[in-house]
């Protein structure tokens, strides 16, 4: 266990829970859920999801929990060690690799939301919906404002890595998932206070089975797998900051919940808001960038101050989000470099940051002013999100689970999984079950969907 002991971990339990929450949840939960509720049939979907977290998401944290904290190093060395050969280091790279394309087109959506927030404080998203559909048009697609909110983020981003696990990471999560919270509640209180903001509320909590198929199904599982942040590289290394007393389960048990209660509490904050104006929940991903900006300014009309202080504080809100997730982003690659390479942790962090820079203005201006620059009929930034999330993703989720299931040492993993006897193993079978057969078989299916071959 020394290798454990000498790494740099948390300082407390509920640093471990904020800081890995704060990974798990994004944009995923607060953009991208209420969509996917809104498209599904609202608490049918949730349903299916809460199911779907509970048979794959779980099981699938843990098992990067273990693998992470036994290797007690980068991602790639983590499974490395598990396996006792190189062979399975191949899996680790893959995640790094995720985790850094993903960095690089997640900076510039993040910086989008940076400057809705510069925008709703100026008032300059007052207008109408055509206006605010022709203002995210000419923003997203401009050559440099743009980039320079993405580099923006990512600076704030690297300042927090080079402080290191317990003065950075750790400190920050503890600021930003209170923060998070205490948002989320103050415009969830001020939607539900709207004109049949009931109809938002029965939308979300009144299940309609009729509207329930195969790809609400699969939409569910994908949506559960991509929330948690399975198999881009920041579970495993955030657990490889974990000590020996960290009990692997009950923690990613009380994640989950986080990650499910934000997503929740984000359709209770965009769900009743939309009722009250008369605008399908079914908005697609243009909900939070066009739609959204246009709904408060409708359902508060009559309180101009309280539309303009809740369209500010939502999108601080998904800041903060697309803050936490960035920086566990970060980690992923800073941590590979500063091991594989040998470099001080300040170095591999500016490594990282420029190159996510210059990828995130490639992303970017595949948008607008280069939009020439496309591969397979995509823009840049459309083909590294069709990449990651449906191939990566998905590859490395089923390998881990093969690794883990039928080819990590199960004693090593049993160990592991019971802090070495110290806590209950009672769901210890379950989780096997679970990572050696349902987990792959959910995995093999969504990419299948999203690949459009079922």
């Amino acid at each position: 266990m020394s290798k454990t002991t000498e790494r740099a971990n948390f300082g407390s339990k509920i640093g471990v829970v904020l800081a890995t929450a704060g990974s798990a949840v994004g944009l995923g939960n607060v953009w991208r859920f209420p969509y996917m509720a809104g498209e599904n049939g609202g608490a049918a979907f949730i349903i299916i999801y809460i199911v779907c977290v509970l048979i794959l998401g779980i099981p699938c944290m843990v098992g990067e929990f273990i693998i992470g904290r036994h290797g007690a190093a980068n991602t790639a060395r983590a499974y490395e060690r598990m396996a006792g050969g190189a062979a399975w280091k191949y899996v680790g790279y893959l995640g790094v690799l995720t985790g850094f394309l993903i960095t690089g087109y997640y900076a510039v959506v993040s910086g989008w939301c940076l400057q809705y927030v510069f925008g709703a404080a100026v008032g300059s998203l007052a207008g109408d919906a055509e206006y605010v559909k022709d203002y995210f048009a000419a923003f997203s697609s401009h050559p440099v404002k743009p980039i320079l909110t993405a580099v923006a983020f990512l600076v704030i981003t690297h300042f927090v890595i080079v402080r290191g696990v317990r003065n950075g990471i750790e400190r920050m999560s503890k600021l930003m998932m209170p923060l998070l919270f205490i948002l989320l509640l103050v415009i969830v209180v001020a939607s539900c206070m709207l004109p049949a903001a009931e109809r938002g509320v029965a939308f979300l909590f009144k299940p309609d089975f009729s509207k329930v198929n195969s790809g609400v199904f699969l939409g569910a599982l994908g949506q559960s797998f991509y929330s948690l942040s399975i198999a881009m590289g920041c579970i495993c290394t955030y657990a490889s900051y974990f000590s020996r007393h960290t009990n692997l389960f009950r923690s990613a048990l009380q994640i989950s919940l986080v990650d499910c209660l934000v997503a929740i509490l984000a359709g209770l904050m965009i769900f009743p808001a939309a009722f009250s104006v008369g605008v399908a929940p079914d908005s697609g991903a243009s909900l939070v960038f066009i739609t959204l900006p246009n709904v408060f300014q409708q359902a508060f009309a009559g309180m101009p101050v309280v539309g303009y202080v809740v369209s500010m504080l939502f999108y601080l809100l998904l800041s903060v989000a697309a803050l936490t997730s960035l920086i566990s982003l970060h980690e992923v690659s800073t941590a590979f470099l500063q091991e594989e390479a040998r470099l001080s942790r300040p170095k591999a962090a500016i490594i990282v940051t420029v190159a996510c820079a210059v990828t995130g203005a490639f992303c970017s201006l595949s948008l607008g002013a280069w939009d020439g620059l496309r591969l397979f009929d995509k823009s840049l930034f459309d083909l590294f999100d069709f990449v990651t999330g449906q191939i990566f993703l998905p590859i490395g989720g089923m390998l881990t689970c093969i690794f883990l299931g039928w080819v990590a040492p199960r004693k090593v993993v049993r160990d592991e999984f019971t802090n070495w006897g110290t806590v209950s193993g009672a769901f210890f079978g379950v989780f096997i079950f679970c990572v050696r057969f349902v987990c792959p078989v959910s995995i093999l299916l969504i990419f299948l969907h999203q690949l459009g071959v079922i």
